[in-house]
C-alpha cells in the first residue's frame, strides 16, 4: 500500500538537529511473502553523501522508496524531527518531506518540448529561469552537447529524447533535479549510461556546487560513491556492513 497523494505541501520540511532521518527496526515485505527488508537501522546526518551498494534483488530500491515517503514500511519507524513519518496522523508530514526531495531515476522520462523545458520540468515557459537552467546544465555537464545545437536550450529532444544518447538524457535528467535545487537528492543508478570520465566530472560538479545537499546514491560502479561519507552494503535485505571513509578510499578508487 503506498501513500496516497492528494495532499498538498505547506512547508519546507526543516530538521530540527544534525540528525535528518532515523530508522528503526525496519522491515518490508510484499503480502505475504518473505522479507525484502530485515531489521534495518539507520542514522543519517543532515549533509551527508550516502552510498548504497549490494546485489540485485538485495532491497536497495525498495530501502529508497521508503527512505523517500512512497512506501510504508511493514514494520518499524521512519523517524523525522521525532515524529514517525509514516504515522497516520503525519500524513502532511509526508507530503512536506516528498516535497524537500529531487530525485533521479536510471531511465529518464523526456516529453517532447525543448530541453529548457524538461530541465524546468512541469513549469510554464514563462516561469523558467533560464540562469538557473545553465547553472544546473553545467553542474551535470550537457552545456557543452546543448550550445553546440543549433537552437540550444530551444531544442526539441524528440519523443522520449530520441534524438539524445543514454548518456545524454541521464544528464538531462540530473540538471532537472539540480534546477529544483532541494535539500535532499536521491540518485539512483543515475550516471549508469555515463562514461566514467564524465561522471567523475559530475560528481565533482555536485560536490562543489551543492555541497549542503544531502544525497543518497545507489551504484553499481564502486567508482561513482568515492565521494560518499559512508556506504551501505545490503545483502539478502540486511545492512551487513556501514563503510567508512577508510574502506571508501580504498575500495571506491
Amino acid at each position: 500500500k503506498r501513500i496516497p497523494n492528494n495532499l498538498k505541501p505547506l512547508k519546507k520540511f526543516k530538521p530540527n538537529s544534525e540528525t535528518l532521518i532515523k530508522i528503526k527496526s525496519l522491515n518490508y515485505h510484499y503480502h505475504k511473502e518473505k522479507n525484502i527488508l530485515k531489521n534495518i537501522n539507520l542514522e543519517i546526518k543532515v549533509g551527508e553523501k550516502i552510498g548504497i551498494i549490494g546485489k540485485t534483488g538485495s532491497g536497495k530500491s525498495t530501502l529508497m522508496e521508503i527512505l523517500m515517503g512512497l512506501l510504508p514500511p511493514t514494520k518499524g519507524i521512519v523517524e523525522l524531527n521525532s515524529l514517525n513519518l509514516f504515522d497516520e496522523k503525519n500524513k502532511q508530514l509526508v507530503v512536506d518531506w516528498r516535497s524537500s526531495i529531487a530525485y533521479v531515476p536510471q531511465n529518464i522520462f523526456l516529453s517532447d518540448v525543448s530541453i529548457k523545458e524538461n530541465i524546468a520540468f512541469g513549469l510554464p515557459k514563462e516561469d523558467i529561469d533560464i540562469n538557473r537552467v545553465k547553472l544546473a546544465c553545467k553542474a551535470a555537464h550537457i552545456d557543452e552537447y546543448i550550445d553546440i545545437r543549433p537552437n540550444k536550450y530551444e531544442a526539441l529532444v524528440g519523443e522520449r529524447g530520441i534524438s539524445l544518447s543514454g548518456g545524454q538524457c541521464q544528464r538531462i535528467g540530473i540538471a532537472r533535479a539540480l534546477y529544483e535545487n532541494k535539500d535532499i537528492l536521491f540518485l539512483d543508478e543515475a550516471t549508469s549510461s555515463i562514461d566514467t570520465k564524465t561522471e567523475k566530472k559530475i560528481i565533482e560538479s555536485i560536490k562543489k556546487l551543492y555541497s549542503l545537499k544531502t544525497i543518497f546514491m545507489v551504484a553499481h560502479r564502486t567508482s561513482t560513491l568515492i565521494w560518499c561519507d559512508k556506504v551501505i552494503e545490503l545483502d539478502n535485505g540486511e545492512i551487513v556492513k556501514i563503510h567508512g571513509k577508510e574502506w571508501i578510499n580504498k575500495n571506491c578508487k
